[in-house]
């Protein structure tokens, strides 16, 4: 769990991810489309990978525990919450106060 914490506030946007998941792939493209450059932890590639996501399951209260957004230290929420910020205009406002994007 502390790990993920102090992951989690070391960069504006951080997204845990899975490689092999295509709304982590979808959620990345997102972020990456809005000029943000996120710090992005592949769970599936990290050797603590199964324990950060097992922390992230019992810290969200969701399953599955990817895609996971962070900004600005705070947990945003996954992929449909993420989605819904980003069509209603919010998501922009968050990555500005985050320091993520200036435009």
């Amino acid at each position: 769990m502390d790990k993920v914490t102090k992951l989690a506030s070391q960069k504006a946007v951080v997204i845990f991810s899975k490689s092999s998941c295509c709304m982590s792939h979808t959620i990345k493209r997102l972020f990456y489309e809005q000029g943000v450059s996120p710090s992005v932890h592949e769970l599936d590639e990290d050797s603590r990978g199964k324990e950060m996501e097992f922390a992230l399951s019992k810290l969200l209260g969701c399953s599955p525990a990817v895609p996971a957004v962070f900004i600005g230290g705070k947990f945003v929420g996954s992929a449909n919450t993420v989605m819904t910020l980003h069509l209603n205009g919010t998501l922009k406002k968050l990555l500005k106060e985050a320091g993520a994007i200036w435009l």
